[in-house]
This record gives C-alpha cells, structure tokens and sequence, in this order.
C-alpha cells in the first residue's frame, strides 16, 4: 500500500530508515560539536573574565599610584615654589649687599682716594709665607712648652707609673710559674701580691728595732762622748782657739733652735708620710698592671697596623720578657748578696743587726754601680759602733765582696737574663741617674736592653736588607 500524497515516490521503507538514521547521527554529531564549542567558549569567557579581574585590580593599583604620584608631584611642586620664593630672596639681598657694597665703596674711595681708588687686591697668603711660618711655629713652641711644663708637675706620678709597670712586669714571670702549675691568673695574681705584701712587712719589721736601737744607743752614748771631747788636751786647745764649745751652747740656748727643730720634725714627718702613701700606691698600682697586664699589651698591640701587629707583639714579648729576666736575675743577685751578708754578720759577731742589716743591702744592691757601696757604708757604720775592728772588717769584707759580685756573680746570671754589654750597661746606668736618679738607675739597664733588641731586630735588619 502507497501512503497518501507519496504515490510517485520510488525509495522504499529501509532506504529512508537509512537515510533518517544517517540524519539523526549527523545531527547528533553536529549538537555534540555545539556543545563542546559552547563548553570551550564558556572556557575562554571564564579566563577572559579573570583577566578582566586582573586587569581590574591593577587598573585600580595604577589610579592608587597615580594619585600617590599626584600627591608627591604637588608637595615637590609646593617646595619648588618655596625654593624659588627663597632663591628670589637671596638674590634680592645679594643685589642689596653688592649695592651696598659698591655705595660703601663709592663712598671710601671718594674720601679717600678719589683718583687712585683703593687698589688692586693682592694675592691670599700662602703657607710659605713667613708671617705665617712664624706664627704657626711661634704657636707649636708654645705647646710644647705647655706640654712640658705639664710633664714636670706630673713628674712625681709619672715615676710611680713607671716603677709600678717596671715592678709589675718583674713580677709577671712569677705570675705565669703559678699558672702553669694550675692556678688562674686572678688567683694567681693574689698569692704573688700576697708574698709581696708579706715580703714588705717583714722587711720594715726587721729595720725598725734596728733603727731604734741605733738612736737610742746614740743618746745614751752622747753624754760620755761629750766628756771625752772636754777632756782631749788637744779639743781643748782648740776650744781655746776657736771657742766651739762656747758657740754650741750659744746655739742651743738659742730660742729660734726649737721652732727648727719642730719645724725638722714636720718635715720628717712629712717625708714618711710621703714615703708611706707612694708605697701603698705603688703597690695597688702594681696589683692593677699585674692583673690587667694580658688585656694592656691587647689593647697596644691593636693600635699598630695589621700587617705589623704579629711582629710588633712577638717584639714587645720578647721585650716584656727581657724586662722580667732583668728583675728575676736581679733579685738573684740581691739575695745572694743579702745571704752572704747575713753569714758574715754572724761570724763577726754583728748577730742583733744581722737580719736587718743583709735585708738592707739586699734593697741596695737593685740600684746599679752605687747600690752595693751604699750597702756596704751602711753596714760599716753599724760595725763601727760595735768596734773598731769590727767596722774595718765590714769594711774589707764589703769591698772585696763588691768586687766578686761585679766580676764573677752578676755577670753569670747576667748573661742569661739580659743580653747587654757591660759598656752599655754602664751608660745607661749613668745616664738614668742623671736623668731620674735613683728610680731612673733602676729603669735603665731593662730599657737599654729593650732599645738594643729593637735595633738589633728592625734597623741592622734593614740595613742588611738595603
């Protein structure tokens, strides 16, 4: 049966079965590519709306920095018109005081020079000049001057300095012996103080009932010398002559004698007074260097420039050193000198002077060249007031001691302590004396031995080098 209306139609039923499944597929197809070109472009939509997003948000940042930049452009612009207005100003008034500069000069000249003017201006003063030469050296003699002066009152602290860094460096070897045994260097420090406190305190222990015992046996002894002087036939001829005895009662009978004499005995007071208050500040002076000597030669060494500091600490150790060596090795030659005293003293019979008196020329003999004279004058005054023959033993006694000590002692400790000359030590014995006396005496033969070390290491070195 034909449907109605498709009578001419020749396809048959499963042609446009075929023909309807092939269309729906297509279809189908088609709607699927839609989809996923839909789904794509809603892809591409949503980034694009995230970029415009972004765009947004920087958009907003560069209106943010722009007005900032406005902002900034406006208060440059304000201090630009400020800096114009004061520019203006300025120039205004320079005008002002270049009229008036040229008024005041108008009116100079035509006072005073009226056809020649005032001149060309020479040239500034140069340095080479000799009004300026002058000056500058008048002005540095002054400061030196000043300077000087200054070191002159500060003379007596100086040398307390200087003896408590000497003493402190003497003892320093000392110091580092407990240290290798164990002992930190503050408690270290501590015992060596310690000994040296207790070392003082004998000595002025062992000196003191002497001293007394001498002004008391030269009052007791004054009357009976004073008889022996008026029965002399030949004082008293001379008190005939020269009437001493008469002038001596004159003298003591005189009123103004007490007044001296009170004013002898403050000045004695006054001088142990002294003598008291440097001991106790060179010893607390001594206890500082001692403990701070490690961060002292720190703080020096870093004051040279890097490239020198290892050499100049391996000199100045080696200086501190030989400085230490001096002291030790002097002490060696002092405590021989006092045992072998002590021994003599005993043997001649001299045993109630015998401690302090060997204490005494142990303290002499640091002073170099006269130290041990003076020990042995001391001890043959001593001896005299015991006896004739006993102060010329002393006396012999000292003296060839003196020479042993010289020739044969020091120089075998000498040698390993301080590697100097005799000649050189000599001289700078000399010289210290005249310069600081005793103390300088002291100082002298350490610190020539430092200076030789010096030259010895840095000036024949380069002179060998050239």
């Amino acid at each position: 049966m034909t449907p109605p209306g498709d009578e001419t139609s020749t396809a048959t039923p499963g042609e446009d079965l075929a023909e309807a499944t092939r269309e729906a597929q297509t279809a189908a197809a088609e709607a699927q590519a839609a989809a996923d070109k839909s789904e794509h472009s809603a892809e591409q939509a949503t980034a694009a709306a995230d970029k415009a997003d972004d765009s947004a948000d920087e958009a907003e940042e560069s209106a943010d920095k722009a007005e900032e930049a406005a902002g900034t452009a406006d208060e440059s612009a304000a201090k630009a018109a400020e800096a114009e207005t004061a520019a203006e100003k300025a120039e205004a008034a320079a005008e002002k005081a270049v009229e008036d500069d040229d008024l005041a000069g108008e009116l100079l000249i035509e006072e005073r020079h009226p056809d020649e003017g005032m001149g060309m201006p020479g040239p500034a003063l140069r340095r080479s000049n000799p009004f300026v030469f002058g000056f500058f050296a008048a002005l540095g003699v002054l400061v030196a001057w000043g300077l000087w002066n200054a070191l002159g009152q500060a003379k007596s602290v100086l040398i307390l300095l200087l003896v408590s860094m000497f003493i402190a460096v003497g003892l320093n070897p000392l110091v580092e012996w407990f240290m290798r045994r164990g002992l930190r260097r503050g408690l270290s420090v501590g015992v060596v103080f310690l000994l040296m406190l207790l070392a003082v305190t004998g000595v002025g222990f062992a000196i003191v009932p002497v001293v007394t015992d001498q002004v008391n046996s030269l009052i007791r002894n004054a009357p009976e010398w004073l008889d022996l002087l008026q029965k002399s036939n030949s004082l008293k001829e001379l008190n005939n002559r020269y009437h001493y005895i008469q002038k001596a009662q004159e003298y003591i009978q005189d009123p103004a004698l007490a007044q001296r004499a009170f004013g002898g005995i403050l000045g004695v007071g006054r001088v142990v007074a002294g003598a008291l208050f440097n001991t106790f500040t060179i010893m607390i002076l001594t206890l500082y260097f001692l403990a701070s000597l490690p961060s002292v030669k720190r703080a020096a060494y870093s004051l040279v420039p890097a490239t020198r500091r290892n050499r100049v600490s391996i000199l100045g150790d080696e200086v501190l050193t030989r400085v230490g060596g001096y002291v030790s090795g002097q002490f060696m030659v002092a405590l021989c000198a006092g045992v072998c005293m002590f021994v003599f003293l005993e043997i001649v019979g001299l045993r109630e002077y015998a401690v302090a008196l060997a204490i005494v020329v142990m303290f002499c003999d640091f002073i170099p060249m006269v130290g041990g004279l003076i020990g042995v004058v001391v001890v043959s005054l001593i001896g005299f007031t015991a006896g004739l023959w006993i102060g010329v033993a002393c006396l012999i006694y000292g003296i060839i001691y003196q020479q042993i000590e010289n020739y044969v002692v020091a120089p075998r400790i000498m040698r390993r302590a301080v590697d100097i000359p005799g000649a050189v030590t000599v001289i700078a014995a000399l010289l210290g004396g005249a310069l600081l006396g005793v103390v300088g005496a002291l100082l002298a033969i350490p610190s020539a031995a430092a200076i030789l070390l010096i030259i010895r290491e840095v000036w024949v070195r380069k002179a060998n080098e050239s």
